[in-house]
């Protein structure tokens, strides 16, 4: 049965090319993202995010030249989750957009409180890319 999805975006002016590269670096999560975790490090190439006091697994796409920002977290059970996000040309500047997927079970108050905290975190990584700009 498919989930059911909520479409978050967010335009920043700034190149597609610098979003991506910005944001796909796992390294710069915590700064933007802390939503999903507060702090990342890599151990034997494979990335770990600690969110709400537990490490989860994380996996972006394969560096690609289409803007795709998808990523699978992986849960301590071995549950993974799947998260699509993209950053795409739009006019002079980009848009990301993540597609929250509503978890078997959440209520609306907690895919609400999600929504909120991923639309935090798209206009965190606004202010920042945008802000290293200005600061040429």
């Amino acid at each position: 049965m498919a989930a059911e999805s909520k479409h978050l975006s967010e335009w920043i002016d700034a190149d597609v090319d610098e979003v991506y590269a910005y944001a796909r670096d796992l390294s710069n999560l915590p700064e933007w993202a802390p939503g999903l975790g507060s702090s990342v490090e890599q151990v034997d190439g494979q990335w770990f995010v600690l969110t709400s006091g537990v490490r989860v697994g994380l996996e972006f796409a394969p560096l690609n030249d289409y803007g795709v920002l998808d990523h699978d977290v992986t849960m301590p059970s071995g549950e993974v989750f799947y998260n699509p996000m993209r950053v795409t040309r739009n006019g002079e500047g980009s848009e990301v957009v993540f597609a929250l997927r509503r978890l078997p079970g959440m209520t609306d108050e907690e895919f609400a409180r999600d929504a909120s905290a991923v639309a935090a975190d798209l206009a965190r990584l606004k202010q920042i890319v945008e802000g290293r700009r200005s600061a040429r």
